[in-house]
């Protein structure tokens, strides 16, 4: 079958982008043929697999090192197919440390399709040396916030808008049982198992506090993946967990997020869908020492903020405890101040709709690929 466009993502959050981005494609021209390395979303929107998203996740310094030989396999692996299936146009979603790496293999093996970028790295943060390798390797990069299109000099860079903002706008809520005489708590661990083990613990030991002082609260759990289910009953059996829970299926997310009033979050994608629900939110990211000592002293990463949305803001909206910042008591004294101040903090979440504004980054996307793939 020949290929049109292959579409690579590596994550879950580039697995939502890329649903939307395959709906609209699927209007403007459903004869393409589309192969990809693709999570759920994506499948469900018919991309032909050649490798499924879930293998190449990782988290950490340390972890990538142990899976490093299984992620050179999947490499070439995904290489490969690329090289044989000569698709018109290779459009690869965020995942920078494997996408930029394929698209110098891809050059470097003579391949003569369009190369694309949606989501920019952020190389306004650290790691500058990358804006001269994506000017070499890229064709085209879709951009995600405003600043980032006046970056490269050499590459045609477009700013699209943030897709989340435009996706909650057109969400059709449904309907999600949970007390309705109750304010939620609504915990969001990670998407991975490492993630999980990391957060979940300090999670529950703060919620345990604040359910004990104020019998209104209600707690309810994102689940990403069905498969931690057994992990994360067996971490709330090692905290002898002894309160109502709710678990929610990641792909009713947002339902959790419209009827939550206080929200623990690990630092990612999922801050600032909670941010474009109004939902005050404490940040989490749990390292190991050896992880923080290698952002820190070998690369060097020192940023007055590292939440998506503190970043966007330049300013804090949503405070975010990291590495060793990020223990049972900050999380506790963070998340009474929230409770506290609670509509002070919903007025800041509204803040970053105006530095976003409202356009159709899907609708924007595909209809330049059509573009691109006609000429």
């Amino acid at each position: 079958m020949p290929c049109d466009l292959f579409i690579f993502c590596g994550e879950p959050s580039g697995d939502l982008h890329a649903e939307s981005l395959l709906a609209e494609l699927k209007v403007k021209k459903p004869t393409l043929n589309i192969f990809g390395v693709a999570g759920p979303r994506m499948r469900h929107q018919g991309v032909n697999p050649v490798l499924a998203m879930e293998e190449l996740q990782v988290m950490g310094f340390i972890d990538v090192f142990c899976a490093f030989p299984k992620l050179v396999r999947m490499f070439y692996k995904v290489a490969n197919a690329i090289l044989e299936l000569q698709p018109k146009m290779v459009f690869t979603i965020d995942y920078p440390g494997f996408s930029l790496r394929l698209h110098r293999h891809l050059k470097r093996r003579g391949f003569k399709g369009q190369i694309v970028h949606f989501i920019c790295p952020s190389v306004w943060a650290w790691g500058k040396h990358r804006i001269a390798f994506m000017e070499k390797h890229l064709d085209h990069l879709f951009t995600i916030l405003p600043f980032e299109s006046q970056i490269f000099r050499k590459l045609p860079t477009q700013y699209v808008g943030h897709p989340l903002n435009f996706r909650i706008q057109s969400y059709n809520y449904q309907n999600l049982d949970l007390p309705k005489d109750k304010q939620i708590i609504a915990l969001f661990p990670g998407s991975r198992s490492k993630e999980i083990e990391r957060n979940l613990p300090i999670y529950l030991d703060t919620c345990k506090h604040l359910c004990a002082n104020n019998p209104h609260l209600h707690i309810a759990l994102s689940v990403a993946q069905p498969k931690f289910h057994s992990q994360i009953l067996f971490i709330l059996q090692k905290k002898n967990w002894n309160y109502p829970i709710t678990f929610v299926p990641s792909t009713h997310s947002y339902e959790l997020m419209q009827k939550t009033h206080l929200a623990i979050a690990k630092s990612g994608t999922v801050t600032l869908e909670l941010v474009l629900h109004f939902v005050p939110t404490v940040v989490t990211y749990g390292l190991s020492k050896l992880d923080l000592i290698i952002a820190r002293d070998l690369l060097r990463i020192r940023l007055p903020f590292y939440c998506l949305v503190n970043i966007i803001a330049n300013q804090e909206i949503f405070p975010e405890l990291i590495g060793p910042y990020f223990t049972n008591t900050s999380l506790l004294s963070h998340a009474y101040h929230l409770l506290e101040n609670h509509p002070v903090y919903q007025e800041k979440c509204k803040h970053i709709l105006t530095l976003l504004g409202r356009a159709n980054a899907a609708k924007e996307v595909s209809k330049q690929i059509c573009l691109m793939l006609s000429n």
